[in-house]
């Protein structure tokens, strides 16, 4: 059976009893009388000046409870009230003292000394310091006086509290549930991603770099991050967002660090700066890939020191900010290209988080769908409704490889405002979904044509790398490279390999007699060790 031990520290008031020293209660001594709660050692805490009185109290203790073994041990600071040196000397103790929790039990008395000490006792137990349990004892009521009063055991494990626990999962979830905007996503990897997100809003305080495709939701989940902060009352200053790509010569400095009056011509009147106006609170650089180099040497000293200078001026100024980096580039390849500075990527990648684009996350489209036709509905103070053949026929699409979704979340919402505003009566029938799909694809294709979005560029390298390694990316041709991505990219989108092969192959199959698409695909993708379990598998994760 394992042995109870306690650690305590002497209360130099009320263990010493004064003259009637065994006719009042007295924390330490009276834990040897409880019957039901054996005490095989005690580990008495003293500072040198109290020694006689700890060792009036050690032998009062085993004069009790002849069975149990009390000993003490000094601890050295010279004033119980000094924060940093009583949790000094309390961890030193914790580092000195040999704990064997497979055989023992272990008990921290938090009802002796003075409320510093008993608040470093409780800190240092819940940071497992002291791998124990609380233990508070309290006096006898007056009409009881001479009973060795009460005691409470508390154990710090919060599972272990039901209730607690399902407070925590409440919370938890109102949490996640904020960060998703209310939408009941389907995607496990997005839920995951979220999830995530929502331990380290609640926990880290260091700067956050979300990527992800334009319009893939980077500003709203950054403004979502800071709501939940400032819920759990992490944050008190405001949200200030600005986008990078819009900031220009010295106007970007400026904008960032604010100039004092005549810094330079034009400088009529001083500026603040989205940095200082974040204070204490949360500043979003959007597309912070942008930046100029110099502008971006003051970012990572502001970001660590929280000092910087504006423009103009020879006096620091102070900002206590959280910041969170937005940005739809690759920063790594940008700092192999010189146009962004290493040290400030290892500073801002600590939490890195990619939000997946509206093609990735076909599952969740009509969830959004949903959450859009009713954003429309407050907004148009209208109810808005889609009968099921319309719901139909747009989810098909939108799902579907034909549905492209260039700018993501922000071709998906002005899809939903067109088609609202067109709605007879506030109802979306068949012909206002077909009449935006044509629009859709005609923008698209535009797109295209124009060049203006260019599906290659950058993002196949990427592909690629989710599903080969390396060496077999370097060994293919720049000819394999593209063909190669383009099938990698509907796989991903398409719901089997039939549908996948009629897509890409879906001009030359009129002039075949038989078609076997998928049979077709499957041999393809074997030329490059793939296969569609893997590529639909990776896709999901």
């Amino acid at each position: 059976m394992a042995r109870n031990v306690v650690i305590g520290l002497l209360g130099t008031t009320l263990d010493s009893g004064a003259g009637r020293r065994w006719e009042r209660w007295r924390p330490t001594v009276d834990l040897a009388r409880h019957d039901d709660f054996l005490v095989d050692r005690f580990e008495l805490l003293h500072t040198p000046r109290w020694a006689s009185l700890a060792h009036i109290v050690r032998d009062d203790f085993m004069q009790m409870s002849p069975e149990t073994k009390a000993r003490c041990h000094e601890i050295m600071f010279d004033d119980p009230w000094d924060f940093e040196q009583v949790f000094a000397s309390l961890l030193d103790f914790s580092h000195e003292y040999t704990f064997n929790p497979e055989e023992e039990n272990y008990y921290i008395h938090i009802t002796t000394g003075t409320h510093v000490a008993q608040i470093c006792l409780f800190l240092l137990t819940e940071a497992r310091y002291f791998p124990a349990r609380l233990l508070q004892t309290s006096p006898p009521p007056p009409r009881h006086r001479g009973d060795p009063g009460t005691y409470r055991v508390i154990d710090l494990d919060l599972s272990k509290y039901d209730q607690i626990a399902s407070r925590f999962g409440r919370d938890q979830a109102a949490g996640l549930s904020l960060l998703k905007a209310g939408i009941a996503t389907q995607s496990p990897a997005f839920n995951h991603l979220i999830a995530q997100i929502e331990q380290v809003a609640a926990r880290s305080r260091a700067p956050v770099l979300i990527t992800g495709p334009t319009g893939a939701g980077k500003t709203r989940l950054a403004r979502r991050i800071y709501d939940l902060k400032r819920q759990r009352r992490q944050l008190e200053g405001p949200f200030v967002e600005i986008n990078c790509a819009t900031l220009r010569g010295d106007t970007a400095m400026s904008a960032l660090f604010g100039h004092v009056r005549g810094a330079f011509t034009g400088a009529g009147g001083a500026r603040t700066g989205v940095l200082k106006s974040a204070d204490g609170g949360l500043l979003f650089l959007d597309e912070i890939g942008e930046l100029g180099l110099d502008e971006q040497a003051m970012l990572l000293r502001a970001i660590e020191d929280h000092r910087f200078l504006p423009v103009g001026s020879d006096r620091e100024v102070t900002s206590d900010f959280q910041l969170i980096a937005g940005t739809n580039r690759d920063l790594r390849k940008a700092v192999h290209a010189g146009t962004f500075r290493e040290d400030l990527l290892a500073r801002i990648n600590l939490w890195t988080f990619r939000l997946p684009g509206l093609r990735e996350r076909s599952e969740d489209i009509e969830p959004n769908l949903d959450f859009e036709l009713e954003r429309q509905t407050q907004q148009m103070g209208t109810r808005l409704t889609i009968n099921r053949a319309a719901r139909q026929a747009f989810l098909q699409f939108a799902s579907s490889p034909d549905g492209r979704w260039y700018a993501n979340f922000r071709d998906l919402t002005a899809a939903v405002e067109r088609m609202a505003t067109l709605a007879p009566g506030g109802r979306i029938n068949t012909s206002v979904v077909e009449e935006e799909i044509g629009r859709l694809r005609r923008d698209w294709d535009d797109a295209d044509q124009s060049g203006l979005h260019n599906r290659q560029a950058g993002n196949d390298s990427l592909l690629l790398q989710e599903f080969l390694d390396r060496e077999a990316i370097a060994q293919l041709d720049r000819f394999d490279r593209v063909q190669l991505a383009d099938v990698l990219r509907v796989c991903k989108t398409a719901k089997n390999l039939s549908e996948a092969g009629r897509v890409l192959f879906s001009a030359s199959r009129k002039l075949r007699k038989t078609t076997n698409d998928a049979d077709r695909l499957r041999k393809y993708l074997a030329k490059f060790d793939l296969s569609w379990k893997r590529i639909h598998g990776r896709a999901q994760k």
